[in-house]
């Protein structure tokens, strides 16, 4: 009897201690800098600021754990008058992502938060991993797209959807 006891007790400490760490993983958090007009919130501490804008770099970017976990990099970019943000993020897209190597074109969605616009998925190949890409372009006004592109191995990016949702849907303008 002691014994079962013994044993309960101890499966009910290490139940106990196994779960602390994730609710401490749940916290969210915010970022801000004096260099950027925006406030954008991270619904876990796992996401970890590693460069923020600079005279060269107009960028901030954060990692989620590893940067094949997840790798976030956000960017303001000025939007021709008379372009929508649809038309904006096809042609960032053939610009920017539809030469990785295979390359592969996914589905484009609207996409409401407090910035409304659209989001543009694709998957591509590292050094023959299966990567994917996901990329929410949030217009603030007619000539200011804020554009966050989200990268990562394809099963950990997929996992972490939720969180890359939320995130965009926090950005906010100061």
């Amino acid at each position: 009897m002691r014994a079962l006891i013994a044993f309960l007790g101890l499966f009910l400490l290490a139940a106990l201690a196994s779960s602390a760490p994730h609710f401490a993983a749940t916290q969210e958090h915010s970022y801000t800098s004096p260099k950027v007009d925006y406030v954008v919130d991270f619904p876990s501490p796992a996401w970890k600021l590693v460069d923020e804008p600079d005279e060269v770099h107009q960028h901030t970017e954060f990692v989620y754990g590893d940067r094949n976990d997840g790798y976030l990099r956000i960017r303001k970019e000025a939007v021709e008058e008379g372009i929508t943000v649809k038309d904006f993020a096809r042609r960032d897209q053939d610009q920017r992502t539809r030469f990785l190597p295979g390359f592969v074109d996914g589905k484009d969605e609207s996409f409401n938060g407090r910035l409304s616009g659209v989001t543009l998925s694709y998957e591509y190949t590292q050094a023959g991993k299966p990567m994917a890409g996901r990329t929410y372009y949030l217009q603030s006004d007619s000539r200011t797209v804020y554009v966050l592109r989200f990268t990562g191995l394809r099963d950990k990016l997929l996992r972490i959807r939720n969180q890359t949702d939320l995130i965009a849907r926090s950005l906010k303008l100061k």
